[in-house]
C-alpha cells in the first residue's frame, strides 16, 4: 500500500454490514477498499445462523404476505418502550425492503423466504405471524475459486464435520433421519456431497447460513472490483475541515494513509471483547461469555471516539444476550455452544441450583438469559442447567451431543453432560438442591401430561410453538419429564455480540457526543448502536439492520457531493 492510491470508499471490517456498504457503493461507481484486520472474511457473520429481520420484504410480498409500515413500526414500539429511536426505527424499515430489492435484482446475493416464522412476541401488537424473515440461499463455494479459501469457516461446534445445516427443512431432515425415509435420503445425498468435498477441497462447498451469505456477499464485491483486503490493522482516521477523508494503516513505522474521498464505514464488529468498556454495562460487572470471533475488540468505537464520537451505553441490554454451554475439547481447550434449537421441544426445561424453574424455556434466547441474571441471588454465579432425559436427547439433542444416531458416550465421558439414574443422582452430579428438583418436576409434569404450564405459559405463543415438536398433543412444547435415565447440560450467559454501540442517525451517520454529524464517517452492524435499543423483537434483528445500514451507508456515501 502506498499513499499514492486512489480511493472513493474505505470500510472497515467485512461482516455482513461492512460488504453490504461495499458492494452498494461500488454498484453506485465507487472505488472501494475493504480492511478486515483477520487474515480471513466474514466476521462473525460467516458463523451466524444467517436470518435476517427485515419486515414488507418482496419475498414475503410474493408470498402473499402483505403489511403496511405501521405493522412492524407497532410492534417495534411496544416491544421496544422507552428505546425506540424514531429516526433510526423509520430509516430501517423504509430502507430494509429496498435493499433485499437490490440485492436480488443487481448482485450475487439471493434469498429465501421465511414465511412461517413469527416475530419472538408473537401475541403483541403489530407482530408478524411470517414473512419479516429472509436468509441467503444456499451457494456452491466453488463458485468463488481461489478466493473460497479468504472465506472464514463455519464455526466447528454449530457444524457437522464442518457442514452448515440451515434452519428449517434442512434442519428437520437432519432432526428425522432415522424416522423418515425422505429425511434419510436428504442427509445421505448432503453427507456424501460433504464428504467429496472434503477430499477435494478440505473444506465444505455447499455454504448455507451466515457463511453463504458471506460468499454471496464476496462474490458480488469481487464482481464489482472491490478491493479486499486481510491482516489490515487501522491506527488512525484523519479529519480535514471537519470531514473524515483518510485511513492510517498500521506499520512497522509511521502509518500509510489512504485517501477516502467519500468517506470511512466503521463495521468491526462491536465491543464484545472489549472487558474494560464491556464490563460496567455487564450484570455485575462481568461480561458474558461472547460467540463473536476474537477480532471484535471494538476497534471501530475506538477510532470514532478519537474523532470525538459519542458511545451509546443507555440501550436496555448492552449484550445480544445468547444461552451457551462450555464443551470441553479433546485438546484441553473449552468451546461455546449456543443453546437455539432444544429448549422449546417437549421434555425439558431450565432450573437454578435450587432446582426450580425461572422462565419459558421456549421464549427467545435473549429471554432466557435476561430471566437468568434476574433470579440469579446476590452473590451467586449466574448458571442453570438444562435438564431431560436420555430418551429426549436421543431425540432431539442436548447442546453440542447431537440426537440418535449418533454416539452421546464422549459427552458423558468428558463431563459435559451430567447423568443420574434417578432424580437425586442427577442432582447431586449437578450441585443441585435434590428436593427443589424433585419438586419442581413434580409440579411440571403433572401439567405437562395435559399439555398446560400455567407457571410460565410455554407453548401459547406462536413463537414457542414453532420451536417445539408438531407430533407431540395437545402442547408441541411439553411433555412430562418422568423415566430416567437423566441428563442435565450447564448453561451461563452468552452472546452473539453487543448492542451498545457508537451513536448514529438513520442515515447511518456517526454521531458526536453533542448530535452532531462527523461528516464522512458511518458505522453499521454492531459498531453502531443496535436500533433495537438493547431488545430482541425477532430472530435476525443483528444481521437484518446490519444489512440494512450497511446498504444505507453505502448509498449515502455515494450520493453526497
Amino acid at each position: 500500500m502506498t499513499g499514492s492510491q486512489t480511493c472513493d470508499l474505505v470500510v472497515i471490517g467485512s461482516g455482513a454490514a461492512g460488504l453490504s456498504a461495499a458492494v452498494t457503493a461500488a454498484h453506485k461507481g465507487l472505488k472501494v477498499i475493504v480492511l478486515e484486520k483477520a487474515p480471513v472474511l466474514g466476521g462473525t457473520t460467516a458463523w451466524s445462523g444467517g436470518w435476517m429481520w427485515v419486515p414488507r420484504n418482496p419475498l414475503a410480498i410474493q408470498a402473499g404476505i402483505v403489511e403496511d409500515f405501521d405493522a412492524p413500526r407497532r410492534y417495534l414500539a411496544n416491544v421496544l418502550g422507552n428505546n425506540f429511536d424514531a429516526d433510526k426505527v423509520d430509516a430501517f424499515l423504509r430502507a430494509a425492503p429496498e435493499m433485499v430489492s437490490f440485492f436480488e435484482d443487481a448482485t450475487a446475493l439471493q434469498f429465501e423466504s421465511g414465511t412461517h416464522i413469527p416475530d419472538t412476541y408473537s401475541d403483541l401488537p403489530g407482530a408478524g405471524q411470517g414473512g419479516r424473515s429472509v436468509i441467503a440461499a444456499p451457494f456452491d463455494g466453488r463458485s468463488l475459486g481461489r478466493d473460497i479459501d479468504r472465506l472464514r469457516k463455519p464455526l466447528a461446534e454449530t457444524t457437522f464435520m464442518g457442514m452448515t445445516i440451515q434452519a428449517g427443512a434442512d434442519l428437520k431432515a437432519f432432526m428425522t433421519m432415522t424416522r423418515s425415509l425422505s429425511a434419510f435420503v436428504h442427509v445421505t445425498r448432503r453427507f456424501g456431497r460433504h464428504l467429496s468435498d472434503l477430499a477435494w477441497y478440505r473444506r465444505g462447498m455447499q455454504l448455507r447460513n451466515g457463511n453463504a451469505l458471506i460468499a454471496r456477499l464476496m462474490k458480488s464485491a469481487l464482481d464489482l472490483g472491490v478491493d479486499l483486503r486481510t491482516s489490515v490493522t487501522v491506527a488512525k482516521l484523519e479529519a480535514d475541515a471537519g470531514r473524515v477523508c483518510r485511513v492510517g494503516v498500521a506499520t512497522a513505522g509511521e502509518p500509510t494513509w489512504i485517501p477516502a474521498r467519500c468517506g470511512v464505514v466503521l463495521a468491526t464488529g462491536g465491543v464484545p471483547h472489549d472487558v474494560a468498556r464491556l464490563a460496567p454495562l455487564s450484570f455485575r460487572n462481568t461480561p458474558p461469555r461472547s460467540l463473536a470471533t476474537p477480532f471484535s475488540t471494538g476497534q471501530g468505537a475506538a477510532l470514532a471516539e478519537a474523532l470525538g464520537a459519542g458511545f451509546d451505553r443507555s440501550l436496555a441490554s448492552a449484550s445480544a444476550y445468547c444461552p451457551v454451554s462450555e464443551v470441553p475439547m479433546p485438546d484441553g481447550t473449552t468451546a461455546l455452544f449456543p443453546h437455539i434449537i432444544e429448549r422449546g421441544k417437549p421434555g425439558i426445561i431450565g432450573v437454578l441450583r435450587n432446582g426450580q424453574r425461572f422462565c419459558n424455556e421456549g421464549n427467545g434466547y435473549h429471554d432466557y438469559v435476561t430471566a437468568l441474571l434476574a433470579a440469579t441471588p446476590e452473590g451467586a454465579t449466574p448458571e442453570s442447567w438444562l435438564i431431560c432425559t436420555k430418551a429426549f436427547q436421543r431425540r432431539y439433542g442436548l447442546g453440542i451431543s447431537r440426537p440418535s444416531p449418533l454416539p452421546v458416550g464422549p459427552y458423558l465421558r468428558s463431563g459435559y453432560i451430567k447423568y443420574g439414574r434417578t432424580v437425586e443422582e442427577l442432582a447431586c452430579a449437578c450441585g443441585i438442591d435434590p428436593d427443589g428438583l424433585e419438586q419442581t418436576l413434580e409440579a411440571y409434569n403433572s401439567h405437562a401430561s395435559q399439555g398446560k404450564d400455567p407457571a410460565f405459559g410455554r407453548g401459547e405463543t406462536a413463537y414457542n410453538r414453532l420451536q417445539g415438536d408438531a407430533l407431540q398433543r395437545p402442547n408441541p412444547c411439553l411433555a412430562p419429564i418422568e423415566t430416567g435415565p437423566f441428563y442435565a447440560v450447564r448453561v451461563i450467559p452468552g452472546s452473539f455480540g453487543t448492542f451498545a454501540g457508537l451513536k448514529t442517525n438513520g442515515n447511518a451517520q456517526v454521531l458526536r457526543k453533542d448530535g452532531s454529524v462527523i461528516e464522512g464517517l458511518y458505522a453499521a452492524g454492531t459498531d453502531m448502536a443496535s436500533v433495537m435499543g438493547g431488545h430482541y423483537p425477532a430472530g435476525g434483528i443483528n444481521l437484518g439492520p446490519a444489512m440494512t445500514f450497511g446498504f444505507i451507508a453505502g448509498k449515502h456515501a455515494a450520493e453526497r457531493p
